[in-house]
């Protein structure tokens, strides 16, 4: 069954997504195997930005586009960052582009958590969908990587947008 936008099951689903994205963020740390701890979680924010943008054509990753991704306020993001650089998680590094700026990468003990991460959000995505048919995890698998594709663009629009 197919429910339409503006219909009366359409619309009650269409705003309980945003409730449903709330209670996703607020979710707890599921048992799984290799968890990883609450710290570390907030901390893959800012390695997975990191990971992203240096993955993208090779792009530097300073402080101020950790917080910009983040939309927090820089002193926050600089926090963010020194902790990660404390655990060993992030080091600094000239800019190859510019030697006069410092520039954030994964350390091998960054590469490891995000590894771990992913296996872990993996592990949590089968566990909670392990009574789902394989058609409707698939599906689900590949809406929301289209989701989170489709909101990075329209970031990205709207960066570049003069206001």
């Amino acid at each position: 069954m197919t429910t339409k936008p503006g219909s009366g099951e359409g619309e009650d689903l269409l705003n309980a997504v945003g409730p449903a994205f709330g209670r996703l963020r607020r979710s707890a740390l599921l048992d799984v195997e290799d968890p990883i701890s609450q710290k570390d979680l907030s901390r893959t924010l800012v390695l997975r930005i990191v990971q992203d943008v240096t993955g993208q054509d090779g792009r530097e990753v300073t402080v101020g586009a950790v917080a910009e991704h983040l939309g927090v306020d820089p002193s926050v993001g600089s926090r963010m960052v020194s902790d990660c650089i404390s655990t060993g998680y992030l080091v600094r590094a000239a800019s190859q582009q510019d030697g006069r700026r410092t520039v954030l990468l994964l350390s091998p003990e960054g590469e490891d958590l995000m590894e771990r991460f992913r296996q872990y959000q993996r592990s949590a995505f089968e566990q909670i969908t392990a009574e789902w048919p394989d058609s409707e995890r698939l599906e689900f698998a590949r809406l929301m990587v289209k989701y989170v594709e489709s909101q990075d663009a329209l970031r990205t629009r709207v960066r570049r947008t003069p206001r």
